[in-house]
């Protein structure tokens, strides 16, 4: 077995999305002669509830290294666990990695900063290292202009990127965009290091150890009649320009939309407030809320979200005008065996997921052609009624999305792994 060191400051209980990126890896990187230790800080250093039904999730055999981190200081001057728990992170990893040999670092981002980890155990201990975007770090902030905090970050953005990509092996992305920018701001990558795009995946086991936990939905009741959806996760700031003319669609045509009810959970500005609420004013804007729009701004645990899926009608899916946004709530949806309506950006690889499976209908919008989903989401509707009366699951083909699975895409990192450290 080759041993590969993954830091990753959330992991379960975190019930921040990003840790079943690495979750995932981890579960699945022994199938293919890999041995994982996660290094992690420590859940007492965490801001966010914790969610000890998802450490249910882990492998009991799996190695989990965790570090002390510095707490959080009143005033708020410095939240994000990557800088706080740092130079612990270091020193631990630069330990594990001189006594017990490790073939491969990998760092899935965010928390951004810890890329420069690789770069500087790279320099310490030789070590080969591979960095993930989960997102994008270097992006415009729509309010940077105004906002001087959202410019320092891309200022600080602009600066660290080149330095902590600078002796990467392996580069990956939930998809090539996550990482395009890289390659052309850092065009010594192109000879030097092995990039491959990996979405999220989808777990059957997830869904599997959902009925012996008997949650309950809390959030919302089936209601006979009613055509309930449930979009889980966060909102991205590129995505509120088409859910606005989502709104105006059904604000003009509310006869059409008398049986659907729009459940948003974990949507909120602040992930532990209730009253954080990013979708009830602009529903509130088109007279919507609470008749056709709900929101739950605080984000609920996983395997609580499989839950509500379970009780809803159908999964809603929404894009952003990002061709490289895949939401990973695809994979959710397809897993769940829930009728998917998805409105995605033209390119979106999610939108190919959603096809090929049959597991929903998929709309492509154009972001300079906006104002045709309010144009069409009518109809659209009307459509998705008539695919929701005669959705059967034995219908959708599991197969295809076999190669979406988490043990696939895991198996196409570890492809990457062996080309980097033959």
């Amino acid at each position: 077995m080759k041993k590969i060191l993954i830091i990753t400051p959330h992991y379960p209980p975190s019930n921040l999305a990003a840790v079943h990126r690495s979750r995932l890896f981890a579960q699945h990187l022994p199938d293919f002669g890999w041995e994982p230790t996660i290094l992690a800080v420590h859940e007492d250093y965490y801001e966010e509830k914790h969610d000890w039904n998802l450490v249910k999730l882990l492998p009991e055999s799996q190695r989990i290294e965790k570090v002390k981190a510095y707490n959080v200081t009143k005033p708020r001057l410095i939240g994000d666990i990557g800088l706080r728990g740092f130079f612990q992170l270091y020193r631990r990893a630069k330990q594990l990695i001189k006594t017990e040999g490790y073939d491969f670092l990998y760092i899935p981002i965010p928390s951004f900063y810890v890329a420069l980890l690789g770069r500087m155990l790279h320099s310490s201990t030789g070590i080969m290292y591979g960095i993930d975007f989960i997102d994008p770090w270097v992006h415009p902030f729509p309010d940077s202009k105004t906002s001087w905090r959202h410019k320092l970050s891309e200022l600080v953005a602009n600066i660290l990127e080149p330095i902590a990509v600078r002796k990467a092996s392996v580069i990956t992305g939930v998809a090539a965009g996550y990482y395009k920018g890289v390659y052309d701001r850092n065009p010594h990558l192109e000879e030097q290091c092995i990039a491959g795009a990996m979405p999220y995946g989808g777990e059957k086991k997830d869904y599997e150890i959902v009925p012996s936990l008997n949650i309950k939905p809390y959030l919302f009741q089936q209601k006979e009649g009613k055509i309930q959806l449930v979009y889980a996760g966060a909102m991205l700031p590129k995505a509120y320009a088409p859910l606005e003319e989502i709104f105006k669609a059904i604000s003009n045509n509310k006869e059409q939309f008398n049986k659907l009810e729009i459940h948003f959970i974990g949507t909120g500005s602040n992930t532990n407030s209730s009253e954080s609420y990013n979708i009830k004013p602009l529903a509130e804007k088109y007279n919507i809320w609470q008749d056709v729009v709900f929101e739950y701004p605080a984000r609920i645990p996983y395997l609580d979200v499989l839950v509500h899926l379970d009780a809803a009608t159908g999964v809603f899916i929404l894009g952003s005008t990002e061709p490289h946004y895949t939401p990973s709530k695809v994979y959710q949806g397809v897993l769940s065996k829930k009728p998917i309506l998805a409105l995605l950006h033209h390119e979106s690889t999610a939108l190919k997921v959603v096809q090929t499976t049959h597991a929903g209908m998929g709309y492509a919008f154009y972001p300079d052609e906006l104002e045709k989903i309010a144009k069409e989401f009518t109809s659209l509707y009307k459509s998705y009624e008539g695919f929701i009366a005669t959705f059967d699951t034995a219908k959708v083909d599991y197969e295809a999305f076999d190669k979406y699975s988490a043990r696939s895409v895991t198996k196409q990192l570890v492809e990457l792994l062996n080309r980097a450290t033959s």
